[in-house]
């Protein structure tokens, strides 16, 4: 009988929807930059207007406002499908202890949330300014300055985030718990630093929020890594639909290929509206 061919077929919604989940609550960069969504029949490229900054003058009474031309530039988002595919046997269905359904969900989210992310911090590298050449570790004033550059250009602190990852993360949480740094205390010690010592992780620092991510890359040099203060209009993401998953019967393994994949595409939108992080850890 065909019938675990069929009970997998009436699971896969939940796999669909327990991916989808673990997708978007593991995928820090998704909500943090400028989301596309494309309907089939699009294309597979987002063309994004970006316009200049534009300023207004002062007129004088009975004379007419002089004309502005606007011009706008174009960055692209070409949209690309990564996937993962695993066999599931039948004898490993029906004899696991766990519940199948929900661990290929999670497995598959995690990668699909993963590989989003890297693509999305290896853009960090490719920021035309910022901070450090990988021969220190990154300090609270390297956050402040690089969130008064952005500032500077008239950016809504609303959409200003800072990404690292967690080992630099740690040299940042040691600058601010070290005695010594008049900067940050108040009272002997501040509520940063308590949090930093406490909790373990940094918060909001100059205003935005610091976010640790396993998923910023190692240079080719180990210890290396380029986390990044950026607006959120720095990044762009590009999907067309969401996760997909579907199943073929393998007969001969006596088991089902399941397949997940995603198709989005990721790109710079605006350069000036980041700043590298380019340190090594002290780990």
């Amino acid at each position: 009988m065909a019938t675990t061919t069929t009970t997998l077929n009436d699971l896969l919604p939940e796999i669909i929807q327990e991916a989808m989940f673990i997708a978007n609550e593991r995928s820090i960069m998704r909500g943090l930059v400028k989301n596309y969504t494309l309907a089939p029949g699009q294309g597979k490229n987002v063309n994004v207007p970006i316009y200049p900054q534009v300023n207004a003058t002062a007129v004088t009474e009975g004379n007419a406002v002089d004309n502005t031309n606007v011009s706008t530039g174009t960055a692209q988002l070409t949209i690309s499908t990564v996937g993962i595919s695993t066999l599931l046997t039948d004898l490993a269905r029906t004899t696991a202890a766990s519940n199948v359904v929900a661990d290929l969900g999670r497995l598959f989210g995690e990668a699909v949330a993963r590989k989003m992310d890297q693509d999305m911090t290896a853009l960090f590298a490719t920021f035309a300014a910022g901070t450090g050449d990988y021969s220190g570790q990154v300090t609270p004033a390297v956050i402040f300055a690089a969130v008064a550059r952005l500032r500077a250009q008239g950016l809504s602190m609303d959409g200003i985030s800072c990404v690292v990852h967690p080992e630099q993360a740690y040299d940042l949480k040691a600058a601010l718990t070290t005695a010594g740094n008049t900067p940050f205390v108040a009272d002997g010690v501040s509520a940063l630093a308590n949090q930093a010592m406490a909790e373990g992780y940094v918060g909001r620092l100059a205003g935005i929020p610091v976010y640790e991510s396993s998923n910023v890359a190692e240079t080719a040099t180990p210890g290396q890594y380029t986390g990044a203060v950026f607006h959120r209009d720095a990044v762009g993401l590009g999907m067309v639909g969401d996760i997909a998953i579907e199943t073929q019967r393998a007969a001969t393994y006596l088991g089902d290929n399941i397949v997940c994949s995603a198709n989005y595409g990721t790109g710079l939108l605006i350069d000036a509206y980041g700043r590298y992080l380019k340190y090594a850890t002290s780990l």
